[in-house]
């Protein structure tokens, strides 16, 4: 994980990930990029190695894997084991699995919902997915290993599958709680017909890869290519507000967070209390009277609501409240374009 992905994660995610998660070495490939987790799940008796003694992590979860996965996690957990299929599953059906197993089923129900009931028209996966990335049961690639990035509607693969178990281990039943705390303000307002347009957009990419760079919904031409669909925190942005075409996004010129930010002046700055949906966040070391550079502001997200954005950072395109002190901390301004 890059310092500049990890620094777009609250304290508290690290400090829980941090025993599970080792640097990916060089030239690892689809099934060895997390050998560390791997055997940390191995040693836990969660996950088991293949009949031919070695764990193939770039083989995707089948027959009876996830079934006897899952049943010696909820042992653990001390809790009944939820039905699984044995037949491979997506990204997606894992973290829905998984984030049932976890005991925060209810609260992905009711992100659902709300979001449903705000008009946003969101995936079916949607739910599931803003938990199960809010808890940091996905892993980014870095550049430049970003090949080995999986789409939410990929099969998961073994090595990803350790990864997460890996997480939901070193989170343990207290993930439920924290879920259930942080999306208790999931409240979404009533939106503008210009709002809906925007963010239905964007709730529509939950769970893509962070790619750095990336801009578009498959391999691109920046520079040179986009190794796969999925965007960086500004790519997110440009996405959103000038690749769909909307006439909003004229007034955004800059491709990057430090010069989206700075290309208003700052009597059109908006505060973190002032935060409309729609609305793009700045964030970094910068402070709200000072001028926008790529060292003061490092990330960019766009708001749902006053309490929640949608961004793409370390766990792909994902949903994080702003009332995390952490977050909050790092917040220097908004700008509005709608």
């Amino acid at each position: 994980m890059s310092r500049r992905l990890l620094a777009c994660l609250p304290a508290v995610l690290i400090a829980a990930l941090g025993a599970a998660h080792a640097p990916v070495a060089q030239g690892a490939t689809l099934g060895t990029w997390n050998l560390g987790e791997q055997r940390a799940v191995r040693q836990a008796a969660v996950m088991h190695d293949l009949d031919d003694q070695a764990f193939h992590g770039e083989r995707p979860v089948s027959g009876r894997q996830l079934p006897d996965a899952l049943a010696a996690f909820a042992a653990r957990l001390g809790v009944p084991q939820v039905a699984a299929p044995s037949s491979a599953v997506s990204v997606t059906t894992f973290d829905r699995l998984l984030v049932q197993q976890l005991g925060a089923g209810d609260v992905a129900a009711t992100v659902q919902h709300e979001a449903w009931r705000a008009g946003l028209q969101p995936p079916a996966t949607f739910g599931t997915e803003v938990v199960a990335r809010f808890l940091g049961l996905r892993d980014n690639h870095p550049f430049p290993q970003e090949e080995l990035e999986l789409y939410p509607a990929q099969a998961i693969t073994r090595a990803e599958a350790a990864h997460s178990f890996a997480a939901a281990m070193q989170l343990g039943a207290g993930a439920a709680g924290w879920a259930r705390a942080t999306f208790a303000r999931f409240a979404l307002p009533r939106y503008t017909a210009a709002q809906l347009r925007v963010l239905r957009l964007a709730v529509s990419k939950i769970g893509m890869p962070y790619i750095w760079g990336g801009e578009t919904d498959g391999p691109g031409a920046w520079y040179g290519g986009q190794e796969r669909g999925g965007y960086d925190c500004s790519g997110f942005a440009w996405r959103v507000f000038k690749l769909s075409g909307f006439s909003w996004g004229r007034q955004i010129r800059g491709r990057t967070a430090a010069s989206q930010a700075g290309e208003i002046p700052r009597s059109a700055r908006v505060r973190l209390a002032d935060v409309h949906p729609a609305d793009l966040l700045f964030f970094g070391p910068g402070r709200f009277w000072q001028k926008a550079t790529e060292r003061r502001i490092t990330h960019e997200g766009i708001a749902l609501s006053p309490d929640f954005m949608i961004h793409a950072s370390a766990q792909g395109v994902y949903v994080s409240p702003l009332f995390d002190p952490w977050r909050a901390k790092q917040f220097s301004w908004a700008r509005r374009v709608l």
